[in-house]
């Protein structure tokens, strides 16, 4: 429904209230579970709401049409008014009580839609072309220290390269030898960096 439907089934609603007989509790009470229905709606269509907060709204709009149509099936045994003149108005609340249920279902899926997982990534992709380049250069000789990675990937800084190989540590493809100025980076899974290369 829109909120232009809801203004005009709430306006319905006030006019069938006013067959009620005088100081009757049921027609206030009605017309203020039909006032919040529309506010609720209207909340729900206008502002910019987060699907959170748009489903809460929708589960309250829910609870008052609960309540309204309760009201109803009183009102249905007073012999007030025509059963007909009940039955059409119910019979529009019921009509946004499905769209609504429609709503909801579509903002649960939304809400708990599973979280896209990431493809695998390969040995050779996780890795990267600086790396890559980093463990040939090992394999071709033995232990190597950064200076010499970095006049080979001179487009390269030191400090980059540095943490290339602190990554490389922590997958277990190098170790570290020596301190300070003599610290050197050998190859210790060769059999990774052969096969996947």
């Amino acid at each position: 429904m829109e909120k232009k439907e809801v203004i005009e089934l709430t306006n319905k609603l006030y006019k069938l209230t006013l067959l009620f007989p005088k100081k009757e509790p049921l027609k206030y009470k009605m017309r203020e579970v039909a006032d919040r229905i529309l506010e609720e709606f209207v909340v729900c269509e206008v502002f910019n709401s987060t699907k959170k907060e748009e489903f809460l709204v929708v589960g309250e709009i829910k609870r008052n049409l609960e309540v309204i149509d309760a009201y109803f099936e009183i009102v249905k045994w007073q012999n007030w008014l025509s059963y007909f003149d009940i039955l059409s108005i119910k019979d529009q609340y019921v009509k946004m009580k499905d769209g609504l249920l429609q709503k909801e279902a579509g903002l649960l899926s939304e809400l708990f839609k599973p979280e896209k997982t990431e493809q695998p990534v390969s040995f050779q992709e996780e890795l990267g072309e600086r790396k890559e380049k980093i463990l040939e250069v090992l394999k071709e000789k033995e232990m190597v220290q950064v200076w010499e990675i970095n006049k080979i990937l001179s487009d390269v800084s030191k400090r980059t390269l540095r943490r290339d190989f602190e990554q490389l540590l922590k997958q277990g493809l190098v170790e570290r030898v020596g301190e300070g100025n003599k610290t050197f980076y050998k190859l210790i899974r060769t059999e990774i960096g052969q096969d996947n290369l």
